[in-house]
């Protein structure tokens, strides 16, 4: 019985091998054939799309202009091709004798290269003969590193030096009006006489406050007795100076206005506090450097509260120390005359010159003597020599020198032979006529 029951479920799975390989079989069979799908008609070959028209070639750009040079820099290149002999002379400016260019002016600009001179009254004659005498100093100057400073002593009043002009009001008169528009009227009249004969540079205004009614030197030069009028009134000529494209050089710091010996013929003592000093004669000068004064002149002043040893003039704690350091004046330092008889009766002209570098200024002024600018060049080239004065300091001076030229865009080019002073004449009548 079981055999037979095996014998027949081995027969059942024989059946289900066989019925599954023949569904395979009929899955392997190709099926009915298939039509191919429609084709789409036929379209037309697809055109190119236009091209657009041949542009030329574009140009390469042109290269951007290099920015010009700053003033830093071009002063900064000047004074790389400079000698030291070159340095030296561009720190001085000279005085020259009589109303025609001489010769010793002549070796004075090209072969020691004085960086300026200064006409006094002894050296005009005619606006043609100043204009002349100018061209020719700019002439001989053409082969220096930078411009002639042409400067002049042309305040206004009792200090007046150019000719052929209507005499300008003095300190006093501007002050007395107490009006800035005519102060700044007067200054840009003042440059604009200066520009037409040639000159570039106005030892004005005067920043000394009168107080002192025995005060010999200054007096009427001044704006007034009180610090807001000069303060008021010096800036004012100031600014209209700078307006006429003239460099004006405020004076004379740290105040004469309270002394009563003439510095031209001995030297003043003021034995002032630096507190008393800063709270009246160093306001207008403070004024002055906030509004962008130029230049500054150093008095030949001994002030013994600040430096018992030397003047002003020569005196590091008084230029270096206050000046520049406590009032923040970064223009250039000046000084007044070193042959005036408060230096030369008690310096050496080399020795002074030494000792006002040293202190800190950048030009030294010398009015009178051909052999006087001989002494200090040759001082300061000996003091270079030792390593007294670095060419560094040197340097320093130069390069504010060559950036205040550059400021004012000063050259050497010819002015008018003969100036024309008559519309210039007019105005001042008509400015004054007006207060």
């Amino acid at each position: 019985m079981r055999k037979k029951l095996l014998m027949i479920m081995l027969a059942s799975a024989l059946m289900v091998g066989l019925t599954s390989s023949c569904a395979k079989h009929n899955l392997a069979e190709p099926s009915e054939p298939t039509q191919p799908a429609e084709q789409p008609a036929e379209q037309p070959a697809e055109q190119p799309a236009e091209q657009p028209a041949e542009q030329p070639d574009e140009q390469p750009a042109e290269p951007a202009e290099p920015a010009p040079p700053t003033p830093e820099e071009q002063a900064a290149k000047t004074l790389a091709s400079m000698t030291l002999n070159e340095k030296l002379g561009a720190m001085i400016i000279a005085g020259v004798d009589g109303t025609k260019a001489s010769a010793s002016a002549r070796r004075m600009i090209e072969r020691q290269h004085v960086g300026g001179v200064i006409f006094y009254g002894n050296n005009v004659k005619t606006p043609a003969t100043v204009a002349a005498y100018v061209n020719q100093l700019k002439a001989w100057n053409k082969g220096n590193a930078s411009p002639l400073l042409v400067t002049v002593d042309e305040e206004g009043g009792r200090v007046s030096r150019l000719p052929g002009l209507v005499k300008f009001p003095s300190g006093r008169v501007v002050g007395d009006s107490g009006d800035r528009a005519y102060a700044s009227q007067i200054g840009g009249l003042l440059g604009q006489a200066s520009k037409t004969m040639g000159f570039n540079v106005d030892f004005a205004p005067v920043l000394d406050i009168n107080s002192n009614p025995d005060n010999p030197v200054i007096g009427d030069r001044s704006f007034g007795a009180t610090a807001e009028v000069v303060t008021q009134m010096g800036t004012a000529v100031m600014d209209g100076l700078q307006a006429a494209g003239v460099i004006p050089v405020v004076k004379h710091f740290p105040g004469h206005g309270d002394t009563s010996v003439d510095s031209h013929l001995e030297l003043p003592v003021v034995n002032k506090s630096l507190k008393q000093l800063q709270a009246f004669e160093w306001v207008p000068f403070r004024a002055a450097i906030k509004e962008g004064a130029d230049a500054v002149m150093i008095a030949h002043i001994l002030f013994p509260k600040i430096d018992k040893d030397v003047p002003a003039s020569l005196s590091r704690a008084i230029i270096t120390d206050e000046l520049r350091g406590e009032l923040g004046f970064k223009g250039v330092v000046m000084t007044d005359d070193l042959t005036m008889g408060a230096i030369s009766d008690h310096y050496g002209m080399g020795e002074a010159a030494v000792l006002s570098v040293k202190a800190g200024s950048d030009i030294l002024l010398v009015a009178h003597e051909y052999e006087n600018v001989d002494a200090i060049l040759a001082a300061l080239t000996n003091s270079v020599a030792r390593g007294d004065i670095s060419e560094a300091r040197i340097d320093e001076s130069v390069k504010r020198i060559l950036m205040l030229k550059q400021k004012y865009k000063l050259s050497d080019a010819k002015t008018s032979s003969i100036p024309d002073l008559s519309a210039l004449n007019d105005e001042i009548r008509k400015v004054e006529a007006s207060y």
